[in-house]
């Protein structure tokens, strides 16, 4: 079994498991919304969308499964908590303290991180697409490449080059990552960062004595510092760059399907 589908297995079984987790206490819910003040209260499940509870203690509070979208926990103490499952999908959790805490299989997706501390925090399985502010300690390298990859497939292309950037963060000498951004970014009209990565994939496709890859990097590079005539005077992408572009990314996508970290 592996670590994903064993997460989830023990999350389910978390849930299923008669008294193991209650519904929320909505004394300690009141209580919260009023004070701030709620270290090891239980909140579980409990609905806190929008909530405004910035600078809270929260210290060992157990909020598993509660739905904290777009909720205001600025510089909140969650330090210990209980957050298996939590909803906190676009909320601010700047300078928040989460060391300790156990956001496994939490969703994060579109929250505000920034001078966020995750000492020993545990994330497995955490939904981080979109997060703002991630560290490169935080979430996995795979994960943020599968992500990318995805994207690309959905010709959602700012949301691949974002992903493929948080690959980079992570492992900046991983070529296919510059490949897979420049592509992205070329799709979406960002010719000069196109250039820069395609060249950058293409040097390092050199130094670890990928001559095909680099060689589709360096075609691709130079349609885009050298564009045709008809391209310079619509200011776009002409069909046969697009038609490269797309061959690029169907190469790309095949040889650097999975990551292997």
């Amino acid at each position: 079994m592996n670590s994903k589908t064993l997460a989830i297995a023990t999350l389910l079984a978390t849930l299923s498991l008669p008294g193991a987790v209650q519904a929320e206490n909505l004394d300690h819910t009141r209580q919260l919304l009023a004070t701030r003040q709620c270290s090891g209260c239980n909140l579980s499940r409990a609905g806190l969308v929008f909530a405004e509870l910035s600078y809270a203690n929260l210290v060992q509070a157990d909020l598993s499964g509660a739905n904290l979208s777009r909720a205001n926990l600025q510089g909140a103490d969650l330090r210990g908590a209980n957050l298996m499952g939590v909803s906190l999908n676009g909320a601010n959790l700047a300078g928040a303290k989460l060391d300790g805490a156990n956001l496994m299989a939490a969703d994060l997706r579109g929250a505000y991180l920034a001078g966020a501390t995750l000492e020993g925090t545990a994330l497995d399985n955490a939904l981080l697409q979109g997060a703002i502010g991630l560290s490169p300690s935080m979430g996995k390298v795979e994960d943020f490449y599968k992500w990318a990859i995805e994207a690309e497939r959905q010709k959602n292309y700012v949301v691949a080059a974002e992903n493929f950037t948080q690959v980079i963060h992570r492992k900046p000498t991983f070529a296919p990552a510059y490949f897979g951004r420049g592509a992205a970014r070329a799709q979406a009209g960002d010719r000069k960062g196109a250039i820069a990565d395609t060249r950058e994939a293409e040097r390092l496709f050199t130094a670890q004595g990928d001559t095909q890859s680099a060689e589709v990097a360096n075609k691709i590079a130079t349609a885009l510092e050298k564009p045709p005539e008809e391209e310079k005077k619509r200011g776009g992408f002409g069909q046969m760059l697009l038609g490269l572009l797309g061959s690029a990314l169907q190469l790309f996508l095949t040889r650097f399907p999975i990551p292997f970290f």
